[in-house]
């Protein structure tokens, strides 16, 4: 038996922010992050819309990127002080996944963050409260998942919480919040997008209701991203759609090694000055992954089906994958994304020389190869890499070399 499940109601559409005046409740925390919704302007009008519905309003407020477990562990002892029935997470990625585990913590002050992080083991939620996600950028769309990712920086590494009971109640979808996204998260957070797709296609868990997900999201961002990224506001409102259809499809039917790997790489070199960011990361490593998945003869040909919806060149299987790497490769070019680690600058723009010194990468490989392999979105992958593939697959994404095995 497989399980589906997607937040009880999606609002989408220019203005569909207004719908949390119809959320029916006491009091609502507002969980944030830097700026930009504040300036924009949506801050206001969220908290406006939850005073218009009759609720008492507290904000939580300067949430980061990547979100820390203590960022995580205040939101939930502000939490139990107000004491919310609704829990609202408006912005990026990182405000929404912080505001689940806070949603975690709050309903449950006994669960520590290790115990979060065992996959599927969180108990029931929505005791104490309801959760609506607002998203603000067009990636991660984990308004609609079932997943939140938290940074331990002390060991410098991200772990995905995954547990269908995180999934939001409602999501809201509004185009008009993504138009304010500077190009180089348009970039990212598209190719975030497009390795959700992939990956939930040809992940073991596909099914049915996924695949059409996968795919239509695959053939909108093949259409909208580089548009979007040169400041098309219309393909942007269909890439904010394009990543949401994603995003239900990778919630049922998981990821695969290049989250993995990208989880494990994200902060590790923090103390080089730098995060490889997510979308970034994904970017880098997806060519890489397909190649090395495409020695499985199922996955081999589920790449083949997506070739043909992308109408990629190919008389058959083998030189249809070749045509998606070699068309991620080229997308990663228009969207100002280097190709490998080697040369991935601190402000995530391809240089000659990279960050993250050679042999620092080679000193800490093992240690990423081994928490890679370990992370939950491996199980899911077509190829469960062994200790020695993950270091040469990881090897391939520093060097950009090719995979052969």
């Amino acid at each position: 038996m497989a399980r589906f499940t997607l937040p009880r109601d999606i609002y989408h559409g220019k203005g569909s922010l207004s719908a949390l005046k119809d959320l029916q409740g006491k009091r609502a925390i507002i969980c944030v992050g830097g700026g930009s919704m504040k300036r924009g302007g949506f801050l206001q009008r969220a908290e406006d819309y939850l005073k218009e519905a009759g609720m008492e309003v507290e904000l939580f407020e300067g949430i980061e990127s990547d979100p820390s477990v203590e960022t995580v562990m205040r939101g939930a002892e502000a939490m139990a002080k107000f004491q919310p029935d609704w829990i609202v997470a408006i912005g990026g990625g990182s405000p929404i996944d912080a505001a689940k585990a806070m949603w975690i913590k709050y309903e449950y002050p006994e669960c520590t963050f290790e115990d979060m992080c065992k996959v599927f083991g969180i108990p029931q939620l929505r005791k104490k409260a309801k959760f609506c996600a607002v998203s603000s950028t067009s990636g991660t769309a984990t308004e609609v998942t079932a997943f939140s990712i938290i940074t331990d920086y002390q060991k410098g590494t991200k772990y995905p919480i995954a547990d269908f009971e995180i999934t939001p109640d409602v999501a809201i979808v509004d185009p008009e919040l993504a138009e304010t996204m500077p190009k180089k998260l348009v970039a990212h957070t598209g190719m975030d997008a497009l390795t959700h797709a992939i990956e939930a296609y040809v992940s073991t868990a596909n099914c049915e209701f996924t695949d059409p997900l996968a795919i239509h999201a695959i053939e909108m961002i093949q259409k909208d991203l580089v548009a979007s990224y040169n400041e098309d506001m219309e393909a942007r409102d269909r890439m904010h759609y394009a990543q949401c259809l994603a995003g239900m499809a990778f919630s049922n039917a998981l990821l695969g090694i290049v989250h993995s790997m990208a989880h494990k790489t994200g902060a590790v070199f923090a103390d080089y000055g730098a995060h490889i960011i997510h979308g970034a990361a994904n970017a880098m490593y997806l060519p890489k992954v397909i190649a090395f998945n495409a020695q499985d003869p199922v996955a081999k040909k589920r790449y083949g089906v997506i070739a043909d919806y992308m109408h990629l060149d190919g008389a058959n299987d083998d030189e249809k994958v070749a045509a998606i790497i070699k068309y991620v490769r080229k997308m990663n070019d228009d969207l100002n994304i280097p190709h490998c680690i080697k040369n991935y600058g601190q402000d995530s723009f391809p240089t000659e020389q990279g960050f993250v010194p050679e042999e620092v990468f080679l000193e800490r490989l093992p240690g990423i190869a081994e928490r890679a392999i370990g992370d939950a979105c491996t199980g899911s992958n077509p190829r469960i890499p062994s200790q020695e593939e993950m270091e040469k697959l990881l090897k391939a994404c520093y060097y950009d070399t090719e995979i052969d095995f």
